[in-house]
């Protein structure tokens, strides 16, 4: 029995096949193509939408956008390869209409227009909203770190500018010994066939130009700058250690797993995040009153106070506080505050008054005279006397705290929630790295993944044919 085979390669059609024919009308990128459709390039910002009277026609940013969406939903997100598909890969060659840009066409595209990208992804949140898609009070607030385009030798800070500084000086100290020992010689300032002196020269410029990045560091106050990405920072990662990474922050809605609300900070840490991000999801569904939860990253009194001020209850857990001195001694969560009298009380009775106000830093300290003759003082401090530090909002981040510890669900539910998204976005990266460079670029490209995720969401959810159906009637 023979094998099943395909056509020869030589014969032809008497009815060839439209390229049309080759995409089925339940493909999920007809869902790119009528979602772009659908858009208004010129009001969100992309030039080049009306083309110009005389000169070359560019190509239509339709094209370029559709081409973008459909490449981070499927692991291709470099100018070149999208290049490439353009010529070979038959869903991209009907999507763009058979055009076949440059890769430098592409890679300007996304290098042109990163602001109005971000708006296309709200503009699909936005359509998302209107088909009753979003449920709007419940929202869950997460972060991950993405590795930027820079490598972690290219970081400069002053702690290392201080040692290489160190290192040229002795380098330059051992070559002056060099010269002295030849001059007590007699001998010419050469050693081992090298120009003292002109290596001296060298190492004095390599000195003057640390110190001179040390002095810019120091003048715009940073700790530290990344010479080729300058809007990135060094930052802790969970797998690969200290990464010169962006920290990316998405809001996701509990009722579909919608990214509603995302944004790129270079920000360390996500304590200072968690009200802008609220604010933020609650405009994306249009929401009078939500609730937000996060993880103990984002427990921060002060944002805590400011969400309860703008009516959204916040779900977020303190970290277990710990005592700095070592785990022997007492911490603070053994010390009970009252209120009433701005006081706190040991766990040996003793009360400990307010001594000291901290405007900058927003804290108060309280201490007492009782340490020095306690009998319990071994197991609290090895200072002359224990000081108890208080935030000015730390009653906002005690009613975060007790929100999310009354009930385990809420945590829970804040995993399954924000995991989801970042796990499906993070394979449509392929590897978890930007590919442009400063903060507004990367932001573009975030953007484009996040637009990815919600269409693969969405597809899932309503599929193929209803979601166009309602795309290509909104477009009437």
């Amino acid at each position: 029995m023979a094998h099943m085979t395909g056509q020869s390669r030589e014969q032809t059609s008497l009815f060839p096949e439209t390229l049309d024919e080759a995409v089925g009308a339940d493909h999920p990128v007809r869902v790119i193509d009528a979602f772009v459709d659908s858009l208004d390039l010129a009001q969100l910002g992309f030039s080049k939408v009306v083309p110009e009277a005389t000169g070359r026609p560019p190509y239509d940013p339709g094209d370029l956008l559709k081409l973008y969406v459909y490449g981070y939903q499927n692991q291709v997100r470099s100018s070149r390869r999208l290049a490439a598909e353009a010529r070979r890969n038959i869903e991209v060659m009907w999507l763009t209409h058979r055009a076949a840009p440059a890769f430098k066409t592409i890679a300007d595209f996304r290098k042109d227009h990163p602001e109005a990208i971000v708006g296309v992804c709200r503009a699909f949140v936005r359509f998302c909203r209107e088909q009753a898609l979003v449920g709007g009070t419940l929202l869950a607030i997460d972060g991950t770190k993405i590795d930027a385009v820079a490598s972690r030798k290219q970081v400069v800070t002053a702690k290392e500018l201080e040692k290489a500084t160190a290192a040229v000086d002795r380098k330059i100290a051992a070559y002056l010994a060099q010269m002295d020992e030849a001059d007590r010689d007699e001998r010419a300032a050469q050693t081992d066939g090298v120009d003292v002196a002109a290596a001296v020269a060298a190492l004095r410029a390599r000195r003057e130009q640390i110190q001179q990045q040390a002095e810019a560091l120091a003048g715009r106050g940073l700790s530290q700058w990344v010479r080729t990405e300058p809007e990135a920072k060094l930052m802790r990662t969970a797998r690969h250690g200290h990464q010169v990474a962006y920290n990316a922050q998405t809001v996701v809605d509990a009722k579909h797993k919608l990214v509603v609300a995302f944004d790129l900070t270079n920000d360390g840490n996500d304590q200072c995040q968690l009200h802008p991000m609220a604010v933020a999801g609650r405009e994306a569904v249009d929401g009078d009153k939500v609730t937000v939860v996060a993880d103990a990253g984002y427990s921060n009194g002060e944002h805590g106070q400011r969400c309860e001020d703008d009516g959204i209850t916040a779900i977020v857990p303190r970290a277990e506080t710990v005592n700095p001195e070592g785990k022997e001694y007492f911490t603070r969560d053994q010390f009970s505050y009252d209120a009433e009298s701005d006081s706190w009380r040991c766990p040996a009775g003793e009360t400990l008054t307010h001594r000291e106000t901290s405007w900058t830093e927003q804290k108060k300290k309280y201490g007492t005279k009782a340490c020095a003759d306690c009998a319990l003082k071994p197991k609290c401090t090895q200072a002359a006397k224990r000081t108890i530090i208080r935030h000015f909002h730390e009653d906002a981040r005690e009613a975060m705290h007790r929100r999310a510890i009354s009930d385990p669900e809420w945590m829970a539910q804040r995993r399954m929630l924000v995991e989801h998204p970042y796990g499906t976005i993070k394979w449509m990266m392929g590897h978890p790295r930007f590919l442009v460079r400063g903060l507004k670029k990367a932001r573009s490209e975030l953007a484009l993944s996040v637009l990815g995720y919600n269409l693969k969401r969405v597809v899932n959810i309503l599929g193929v044919p209803a979601l166009l159906q309602t795309l290509l009637s909104s477009q009437a």
